[in-house]
């Protein structure tokens, strides 16, 4: 499966302890934006190992509405939630060359590793984890921060189809204005990685700053 799943890319790369990986979540609304070219021609132009942890977008916003009207249990819809992350892992990974699609840390290592972007599609590594909250309280934005943790990422990046206009922001705030999810506070304090949010026009600043040893766009703390 995964020899299928990874194929080379156009994007040379040597991976070295310097480079560690950065790991790049890309909202649902991002995908379904105007902003997704520009937000993919980003992530291609890094000269690091890139982990693209996508979300659910419309498609998970259909499994609410299904549970909604069909009343199965938040197992169930969790499950569901990550086949939608699984589904525009590959949708993503199919609008540029050099993206490849992997679904356990051995297939994004080896992407990473051939210099192709690699793309989570999480059902694999997560479902029927017992440490890992069923519900809707922990969606795509918390995963990113696991598998950041998980595999030891220099830093993690939430882009969302906002307007960024703060260097700080609260965790806590965050979730209660709906930017992230509610176990996201909780998930930071855990992981222990650098995590920062970017927003709409951020393209130019993200590929500039990771030029460099610091991160960009407004951290989360």
């Amino acid at each position: 499966m995964a020899s299928q799943q990874l194929r080379a890319g156009a994007r040379p790369m040597r991976v070295t302890e310097e480079a560690r990986t950065i790991v790049v979540k890309l909202g649902g609304s991002v995908v379904r934006s105007p902003e997704l070219p520009a937000w993919l021609d980003a992530v291609t132009a890094l000269s690091q190992p890139v982990i693209v942890v996508p979300g659910g977008g419309a498609l998970a916003d259909e499994v609410r509405a299904c549970q909604t009207s069909l009343g199965f249990g938040d197992d169930a819809a969790h499950r569901m939630a990550l086949l939608a992350m699984d589904q525009l892992a590959w949708a993503i990974a199919g609008l540029r060359p050099g993206f490849a699609v992997g679904a356990t840390e051995a297939d994004l290592t080896a992407a990473c590793a051939r210099g192709t972007v690699a793309v989570w599609a999480p059902y694999t590594l997560v479902a029927g984890r017992t440490n890992l909250e069923e519900s809707w309280r922990l969606t795509s934005d918390s995963l990113a921060l696991w598998l950041a943790a998980r595999i030891g990422a220099a830093r993690c990046y939430l882009i969302k189809s906002i307007l960024r206009q703060s260097a700080r922001l609260s965790a806590e705030q965050l979730a209660r204005d709906g930017v992230v999810d509610h176990a996201f506070p909780a998930m930071l304090k855990d992981a222990g990685v650098s995590t920062f949010l970017l927003g709409r026009g951020d393209q130019q600043a993200f590929i500039a700053a990771l030029a460099g040893p610091e991160g960009c766009g407004a951290t989360i703390d």
